[in-house]
């Protein structure tokens, strides 16, 4: 016999073991006082089936469970020591075929409890008449593949908007070549649209490299009031545009390890949106403490608000809460969506506080350094509207 015949067999005597020894330990009483001590092959074989994160049923000639670990109950292919209908028809199959057979085992309509959204399983021969259905949760990948494909349909229309933009105003101008005044009105939008483009292209990249499509760079001791001061003078313009006046506290010293460039970037979003949703003449402010560890990074406006439903969806790709606002002020709803991904790619999070007609406010909040000389202090002030900041 060769090595390979050998080690097949000592693989299918193990097997046989190791269910032998399960079900003994499951149906029998306790193992007796005089048996040796130390665990034996077909222990260590029983608790890696018995924990793997794959559900393992091991099924006899008449199609009945005589083996399974707790993850194939959690996956619901076993129900009260009974396999799913559809993984017994597949064992029998193997069984006449002994050929290897995949079988979707997804949960059915109608099942109640909570229940994985995709089970796959792969069914082969074990040894003789004892067939094996080794079964993995595919939920996270099929969710993974919506979201890819949901991606790509929001990015194709949302691209699709401002290209056809460009096209009809480009016809426009060349039909109005003989009138400067119209050639300049449309060249002006043109210009709109094509900034528009550009920004919504740039910031799908930066999603798509926050997402882990490219490697972020290491971290480093970042000033916080650097990050403020970057991101205030980059909003400076939005903000004068619309008459709005951004406040700021005090400078802080705080520091946090992250990466300064996607921090601004960060901030730099919040102001804008905080500036685009305030009335002109509304005040926008800008607070920085320290809380249990965190540095907390507020933005404060006085603006329309986000009624409480909306308020968990702000943060999705291309959602807006304001349609015709958004489009007029030229946003792609891609600016919260990469604050949320900054935050946690730096180990934080951004949240919000928001009342309708009142206002809003978004807090960044990011592990401090651990070098931070008084990580206690809190500085009054609630970080919501009508707070001291």
């Amino acid at each position: 016999m060769t090595t390979t015949g050998y080690l097949a067999v000592s693989i299918g005597l193990a097997l046989i073991g190791a269910m032998a020894a399960f079900l003994v330990g499951r149906f029998t009483a306790p193992r007796r006082p005089g048996k040796p001590e130390g665990l034996t092959v077909a222990d260590l074989i029983q608790q890696i089936v018995h924990d793997s994160h794959d559900g393992i049923v091991v099924l006899n000639h008449f199609g009945d469970v005589v083996l399974h670990n707790p993850r194939a109950e959690e996956l619901g292919i076993v129900r009260n020591n009974r396999v799913d209908d559809r993984a017994r028809k597949a064992a029998e199959g193997v069984r006449n075929s002994n050929e290897v057979v995949y079988v979707d085992l997804s949960p059915l309509e109608g099942r109640s409890g909570r229940q994985p959204e995709a089970v796959h399983a792969e069914v082969r021969l074990l040894i003789e008449d004892f067939t094996v259905v080794d079964a993995t949760d595919e939920s996270e990948s099929v969710r993974l593949e919506k979201t890819r494909r949901d991606f790509v349909a929001n990015v194709s229309h949302e691209l699709k908007t401002p290209v056809g933009a460009l096209a009809l105003l480009a016809e426009a101008v060349l039909d109005a070549s003989d009138d400067q005044d119209e050639v300049r009105r449309f060249s002006a939008k043109i210009m709109q649209e094509a900034t528009r483009l550009g920004t919504l292209v740039t910031e799908l990249i930066a999603l798509s490299r926050l997402q882990g499509a490219e490697k972020l760079p290491e971290l480093s001791d970042t000033e916080i009031d650097v990050v403020v001061n970057e991101a205030l003078s980059r909003s400076k313009l939005a903000a004068e545009s619309a008459n709005i006046t951004i406040t700021t506290d005090e400078p802080s010293g705080f520091i946090v390890p992250g990466d300064r460039s996607l921090l601004v970037t960060a901030l730099t979003n919040l102001l804008d949106n905080a500036v685009a949703y305030s009335p002109p003449g509304s005040p926008v402010s800008v607070s920085r403490r320290l809380v249990d560890g965190y540095v907390e990074i507020a933005v404060t406006d006085r603006g329309i608000g986000i009624a409480e439903d909306q308020q968990i969806r702000v943060f999705e790709r291309f959602y807006r809460v304001d349609k015709a606002r958004s489009r007029a002020t030229g946003g792609t709803g891609l600016g919260l969506a990469i604050v949320k991904h900054v935050a946690a790619n730096h180990g934080g999070e951004v949240k919000l506080w928001s009342l309708p007609g009142t206002g809003s406010t978004f807090t960044l909040r990011i592990p401090a350094a651990a070098t931070e000389p008084n990580p206690t202090l809190v500085p009054t002030g609630t970080g919501e509207p009508g707070g001291e900041l």
